[in-house]
């Protein structure tokens, strides 16, 4: 819970507060969908993301991916960007995972990552966020 605030807060790197480093991580997340994944919900947040797959490849190899080629993008284009990166490495070594139980757990794990920006004060409703699925739902009705 500590880490939960610690993020909502806004701590930390905000790089993918940056328009141009949250939509490449959005392309990023769809570029494989259907292929090493299904991709069911998604929200960039300014300082971390929530990604909701059903795998169909490795979750390390896919998550290593994404980190990969973001992280490497990002750090290139870092000051052309105007952001600041600590250290060498623009992602967490690690990632966390869990495993969906039963369709009232993924309703309740969607509805979470779709309100994560609302949560953190970014918007009022997980509609209005454009870096997440439900943004992204909403623009294609």
């Amino acid at each position: 819970q500590r880490i939960e605030a610690w993020l909502d807060a806004g701590m930390g790197c905000c790089a993918l507060r940056h328009p141009r480093l949250a939509a490449l991580m959005q392309n990023t997340l769809w570029y494989f969908d259907g292929s090493r994944y299904r991709l069911l919900a998604w929200c960039v947040m300014p300082n971390h993301v929530h990604v909701l797959i059903e795998q169909q490849a490795l979750l390390s190899k896919i998550v290593q991916s994404w980190k990969s080629y973001t992280g490497r993008w990002a750090l290139a284009h870092a000051a052309e960007l105007g952001i600041s990166v600590p250290g060498k490495r623009f992602w967490m070594r690690d990632y966390w995972d869990r495993y969906i139980r039963d369709q009232h757990h993924l309703n309740a794990v969607i509805a979470y990552i779709h309100k994560n920006p609302v949560k953190a004060g970014l918007c009022k409703d997980p509609h209005e966020w454009m870096w997440s699925s439900a943004g992204y739902r909403q623009e294609m009705a």
